[in-house]
């Protein structure tokens, strides 16, 4: 491809996030130039389609790609061109949808390139693909229609492409997936990636400085095993001491018709084994709020069970119609405004929760990236980057 320019635009989940990294570390090394989005050649727009607002997002950053710039390509991939192709090509005669493997292969940005996705216009913490695709079929979700069957990345790639990031200088890999605990090359689980890639860091990091870590993205309950487990509290958190496994509901009844596998009594059996074997974890999770049929007692279980889990940061998404899903045939759909008002109830309860998961923590020491004017320690909260310091260094701060 001749030397041009691009733009990225980028939605979504830390997956997206790698797979966009990827595209674009890969376009620099072959001579392309990142500009803005009225300046440039081509423009990519990365697609989520989890929500009903992520879809919405979708069209209007293709919209916008596409009057902002009269004269660029206008590549559409990601989940949502997976599920909608034919509205994303209907806007306009440049636009163009790729599915997310055949573009990521057109620009080398595969897993194991050895383009480095870090330096300026990166992030500090640079992600790595491990897993993706998903064999489960919770009945709100669409996303494993998107993506596919559940897939593994082969455990020798993933680890020299994070050596390559390790021997650049990268302090924090973040390792990404769509079911990441579903990992599985032969007899390698994802504890035993982690310890394959964290003995690779020993080797490639100047042993004068703070060795590199490990930070898991979201992983389901089920798959927080005894191996992972032990991992954690046995690292000394080289693989931080923060999960972030998703809930969705409080309700073992609402669970049940989410298709999720797994009771409420047994998600809170997980929190309370997490915090006796590894008693400096930051938990975090995810919740949808008004999945049909809800009512107000169920969504009182949730609230109850987010406090008592104790969680450090609540992500709460107002459950989203998504055709094709069971969810979505229901007759019992709960109202906008129900859902409004608890998701907003339960967002100032998650406020609560963080403010109490960080002064816990107060005179404790966690090892924290540097991100510009913020850093993020290790049991993920952001705070202020302590004085003197840049983007990418990792230093030992007292909270």
């Amino acid at each position: 491809m001749p030397s041009t320019s691009f733009h990225i635009v980028n939605l979504g989940c830390k997956v997206n996030r790698v797979e966009a990294d990827s595209m674009a570390a890969a376009l620099i090394s072959q001579g392309w130039a990142p500009v803005d989005e009225e300046s440039a050649d081509l423009i990519v727009v990365n697609t989520c389609t989890v929500t009903g607002e992520a879809d919405k997002k979708a069209r209007k950053a293709v919209h916008h790609a596409v009057a902002v710039n009269p004269l660029a390509d206008v590549v559409v991939t990601g989940c949502a061109a997976a599920i909608s192709a034919d509205v994303f090509l209907a806007m306009d005669p440049r636009v163009r949808v790729i599915g997310k493997a055949e573009l990521l292969d057109s620009f080398g940005a595969g897993v194991g390139s050895p383009t480095v996705r870090h330096g300026e216009g990166f992030r500090t913490r640079v992600g790595v693909k491990v897993q993706d695709g998903c064999d489960r079929a919770c009945t709100y979700c669409i996303v494993h229609v998107a993506r596919g069957t559940a897939r593994s990345e082969k455990a020798d790639t993933v680890v020299a492409e994070a050596r390559a990031h390790f021997e650049a200088g990268v302090k924090e890999v973040v390792l990404a997936g769509i079911d990441i605990g579903a990992y599985r090359d032969g007899d390698i689980d994802l504890a035993r990636l982690c310890e394959l890639i964290l003995a690779q860091a020993d080797g490639a990091c100047n042993p004068k400085e703070l060795p590199a870590r490990l930070r898991i993205s979201s992983i389901e309950p089920l798959n927080v095993d005894a191996a992972l487990i032990d991992l954690l509290a046995q690292s000394g958190g080289r693989v931080c001491r923060h999960l972030h496994i998703p809930l969705q509901s409080g309700s073992t009844k609402v669970l049940r018709e989410m298709a999720r596998p797994y009771t409420a009594e047994e998600f809170m059996a997980l929190v309370h084994l997490l915090r006796d074997r590894v008693p400096a974890i930051s938990l975090s999770t995810d919740v949808i709020v008004g999945f049909p049929g809800e009512t107000d007692e169920e969504f009182e279980e949730t609230c109850n069970l987010v406090r008592a889990a104790g969680f450090s940061r609540l992500h709460v998404f107002p459950y989203s119609r998504r055709e094709g899903t069971p969810a979505a045939a229901r007759a019992d759909q709960v109202s906008p405004e129900a859902k409004r008002e608890r998701a907003a109830r339960l967002r100032a309860i998650g406020a609560e929760l963080n403010a109490e998961d960080l002064a816990r923590r107060k005179d404790t020491d966690e090892l924290c990236i540097v991100e510009g004017e913020t850093a993020l320690t290790e049991s993920y909260h952001e705070i202020p980057a302590p004085p003197g310091t840049q983007p990418g260094d990792f230093v030992q701060i007292t909270l």
